[in-house]
């Protein structure tokens, strides 16, 4: 009970940032689902979760989705998260701990790289970065620092941003969970699990939908990279002591 406490404490805060910045519920709650049920039990919980925030936030931000970005982004990286997935299920459990922790870390410099570029994705780009973010997405679950990029380079801004890229990840989760219900890695317990995380989660992104008009693109930097790096350690250190 107090792990499950615990979750839903850290699930509200990881709902509130996500819901500011475009991600990292996934950054903030996944090395604290690793802890509490394990890795293998934790991306099932994670990703069914996550079905459930970014619905949040696309309905948050419902009038603001760009639907013609929304499908040349989508329609490619469905059908990748769900290859993605099926690559997961057949990995070891501290392998899927090093993976995310160095995942999350090396998508520093990474998301880095792309501002200092100051790149600008055309239609056939944005479909190229869905393919490959689906795929990533489905072996690693969260690839929202990557992502947010990807659409604001496509010309995206704020709310338009925020309701574009939820809808995006909405259906690749959904892609996600049903790969996992399909091969038999969603149990009737884990989707329980993912069903209160989600809640949780949900209820902190309308909590901190108020302040994104405030949040400057420095600030918004900064704790991006302390979420990256503080998880990308934690998980790390989850492997290495398994």
């Amino acid at each position: 009970m107090t792990g499950y406490l615990f979750v839903l404490i850290v699930g509200v805060f990881a709902g509130a940032v996500s819901g500011v910045v475009g991600t990292g519920s996934s950054i903030i709650l996944l090395p604290v689902l690793v802890f509490t049920f394990g890795p293998l039990q934790a991306v099932p919980i994670m990703a069914v979760a996550s079905v459930m925030v970014n619905f949040a936030r696309a309905v948050a931000w419902w009038r603001e989705i760009d639907w013609r970005m929304l499908a040349a982004y989508a329609l490619p990286a469905i059908p990748a998260a769900a290859l993605g997935a099926r690559t997961l299920i057949s990995l070891p459990p501290a392998l899927i701990d090093t993976l995310l922790g160095a995942f999350f870390l090396g998508m520093i410099p990474g998301r880095r790289f792309l501002d200092r570029r100051g790149w600008r994705a055309s239609w056939w780009q944005l479909a190229l970065a869905g393919a490959l973010i689906g795929f990533l997405t489905g072996i690693v679950l969260s690839t929202g620092p990557l992502s947010v990029p990807v659409f604001a380079a496509a010309g995206l801004f704020k709310g338009a941003l925020l309701a574009t890229e939820a809808a995006a990840s909405l259906f690749i989760y959904i892609a996600k969970v049903s790969t996992f219900h399909t091969f038999g890695a969603l149990s009737a317990e884990n989707l329980l699990r993912g069903a209160i995380v989600g809640s949780s989660l949900m209820l902190g992104t309308f909590a901190g939908k108020s302040l994104v008009m405030r949040m400057s693109a420095q600030t918004f930097g900064k704790l991006l990279d302390t979420m990256l790096a503080c998880s990308g350690a934690a998980l790390l250190w989850a492997a290495w002591h398994a």
